[in-house]
């Protein structure tokens, strides 16, 4: 293990992470609040990140340290992302701030807060900004930013980026992460602009379009999108939560002008047909609740396209709803949305593997003397591939499991224990009962705080790079 590359990136890392904090600084500084929060966490977070990224280094650089690499950055940058809440005094222990943190790095949006309309704007501005640089990764940023590491950089782009299958847009890993950020920025001004039109104040425009570009979830109302109480910005933000759930590779081709490649992608029909007929299901459920004025399937649209693509927004408390809506709701929490986007979840990529898997199986007990092969957007997907999917649904479920079985400890119903992990390694937000769209998390004592943060994390790196951090064989140096 080269210790000393994967600190140096960690220090880099953090030093972008402080110059971001100099953000809420300004926003502290425009509306005349306390910015002393966010000078001590610049300060302590700039301070180590210079000393780290000092530390000479050789370029010995493989899959091993970028999966390394990637886990032990997520865990200190939520660490120190944690100080402005703890300086600012809203919060009730480090553990809660920690919480917090890396809630809004990983895009989940579960928060322990009761209230938020008190909290100051730059501490709000800086939990949904945590949300926009999460969405499309921390590192990647970094490498848009320095890319001082060659084309080594597509180790720690593989490990970092959600979904089965990463490949570079262009051949420099860097010029890719510029690409993206670049579609990123694009979508999330378009994203600001509507909101103001639909007659959002513009503070609130860009701190929900952070938090819908990184479809995480944090708002500045304690109700949410419901505390607007406009169809026009619910409409806009449901049509966004799903451009933001697309593989960003397709907005790609649309720039080069290949249409018609993009939209023979097999994991978009997929991802569309389940938000169709999820809203359809769920419209027809709930329509006796609300007036006969479409109101029914616009709540339906925006929870179905909150949760699939694991924003975590709410129109409405969805905690109300007949069973069948709230447990289809579970269901796309496991779903979520595709692979490359900012959302989260097992990927609509994986389940349709999964699914296509299931089909070859059958045709082979149908027909033994058969060749069956596995096909995704017309080519052909080898089985290490496969076995790959079908290990990270395994290791998904165990780890969802165990997860509960430790959460238990509260003494919390099912649905509150359960719902609460399924959304925190979902990085989805909100969930059932306790932790409803109008609940929170404040509840659970600081070791569930602990496990439901782990999972976070694990689910946003999907998996593998947090397991080799607690690998032994990881922290050799041979």
């Amino acid at each position: 293990m080269n210790f000393r590359l994967v600190f140096k990136l960690t220090g880099k890392t953090l030093l972008v992470e402080a110059g971001a904090l100099l953000l809420p600084l300004l926003v502290c500084l425009f509306y005349r609040e306390n910015p002393l929060p966010f000078l001590l966490s610049i300060a302590m977070t700039g301070a180590v990140g210079l000393a780290l990224s000092l530390i000479r280094s050789n370029d010995h650089f493989f899959p091993r340290e970028g999966f390394f690499a990637v886990a032990l950055i997520w865990l200190l940058m939520s660490a120190f992302g944690a100080l402005p809440f703890f300086f600012s005094g809203f919060f009730p222990s480090y553990v809660d701030c920690f919480f917090e943190s890396v809630s809004g790095f990983t895009t989940t949006g579960a928060s322990i807060l009761t209230a938020v309309e008190p909290l100051p704007r730059g501490i709000l501005f800086w939990r949904s900004f945590m949300h926009w640089m999460g969405g499309m990764g921390v590192l990647i940023l970094t490498i848009a930013l320095l890319p001082s590491l060659g084309g080594r950089t597509l180790h720690v782009m593989r490990a970092e980026s959600p979904g089965p299958i990463v490949s570079k847009l262009v051949p420099k890993t860097s010029q890719s992460s510029k690409i993206l950020y670049g579609i990123y920025c694009a979508l999330t001004l378009l994203e600001v602009f509507c909101l103001r039109i639909a007659g959002m104040p513009w503070y609130d425009s860009l701190v929900h379009s952070f938090a819908t570009a990184g479809t995480g979830g944090f708002s500045t109302r304690n109700l949410s999108i419901a505390a607007y109480e406009s169809p026009a910005i619910e409409v806009i933000i449901t049509l966004f939560m799903l451009v933001f759930s697309i593989n960003f590779a397709l907005y790609f081709l649309l720039l080069c002008g290949k249409v018609r490649q993009a939209l023979r992608s097999d994991e978009l029909r997929f991802f569309l047909a389940v938000v169709a007929f999820s809203t359809l299901l769920i419209s027809i459920n709930i329509w006796p609740m609300y007036p006969a004025d479409g109101s029914a399937v616009r709540h339906a649209a925006f929870q179905v396209g909150s949760i699939i693509s694991t924003t975590g927004f709410a129109s409405t408390d969805f905690n109300l709803w007949p069973e069948f809506s709230r447990i289809l709701l579970v269901l796309l929490m496991f779903i979520g949305a595709c692979a490359g986007s900012t959302g989260g979840a097992i990927k609509c990529s994986r389940v349709l593997l999964l699914l296509k898997c299931i089909r070859r199986e059958i045709r082979q007990v149908v027909h033994p003397r058969s060749v069956n092969v596995v096909k995704l957007d017309g080519r052909v997907v080898d089985e290490d591939s496969l076995r790959s999917v079908q290990l990270f649904f395994a290791a998904y479920l165990f780890i969802a499991l165990g997860a509960t079985l430790l959460v238990s400890v509260d003494n919390f119903s099912f649905g509150t224990t359960f719902t609460a992990v399924v959304s925190c390694i979902g990085n989805v937000g909100p969930g059932l009962e306790l932790v409803g769209p109008m609940g929170n998390y404040s509840a659970f004592s600081g070791f569930s705080k602990l496990v439901l943060s782990l999972c976070m994390l694990i689910g946003r790196l999907e998996v593998l790079p947090v397991l080799v951090l607690f690998s032994r064989n990881a922290w050799k140096r041979s």
